[in-house]
């Protein structure tokens, strides 16, 4: 088990577009269509890692939990499914059933969306505003595999609150730690 942090992608930075397919409903989804009215959380993740694992509930929570109140989630697996087979889109939508997952889980199987983000692990999480403006990067909250410390969902939490309210978004923003993208050779 790796422990990549993320890169921190600049504040500010504009969400980079893209068209991907989703891997539950096999239709092509487009950034724009699928951006909250105010506010959007782009996070990568995959099947198989343990940390994306240790927080998948967590991340249901939070998507049904904000989905109302305007904040949408999109979810993109970018892993190499030749020498990870178990990423495949075929079990990326076997997982979002089972997790029931209230957010499109896209496939980026050339890995462009994942180097436009600077992606760098799973679970890497973005904020954006209603603009798309990178607003919070970096961890869902201190918990990881094996550390004993709850999954809360507390920094995405506090960041999206503040959003909400039209508060300045925290600046202490810390990576998020998990399993290296699987980047194709």
């Amino acid at each position: 088990m790796a422990n990549t942090p993320s890169n921190m992608l600049e504040l500010g930075t504009l969400a980079p577009s893209f068209t991907l397919p989703d891997a539950v409903s096999g239709k092509i989804m487009y950034m724009n269509n699928l951006k909250g009215v105010k506010g959007t959380v782009v996070f990568f993740i995959c099947n198989h890692c343990p940390f994306v694992i240790h927080v998948n509930q967590e991340l249901v929570h939070l998507a049904n939990d904000y989905k109302e109140k305007g904040i949408s989630f999109i979810a993109i697996s970018s892993n190499d499914v030749e020498n990870y087979p178990q990423d495949s889109p075929h079990l990326m939508k076997e997982v979002a059933e089972k997790m029931q997952y209230p957010f499109p889980y896209l496939y980026d199987e050339t890995q462009e969306v994942a180097r436009a983000y600077d992606a760098a692990c799973t679970p890497d999480t973005y904020l954006f505003d209603k603009d798309l403006k990178l607003v919070y990067r970096g961890q869902i909250d201190n918990s990881r595999p094996n550390n004993g410390i709850p999954v809360t969902g507390n920094d995405l939490r506090k960041a999206m609150d503040q959003l909400l309210a039209g508060e300045e978004i925290f600046k202490d923003q810390k990576p998020s730690i998990g399993c290296n993208i699987k980047w194709k050779s």
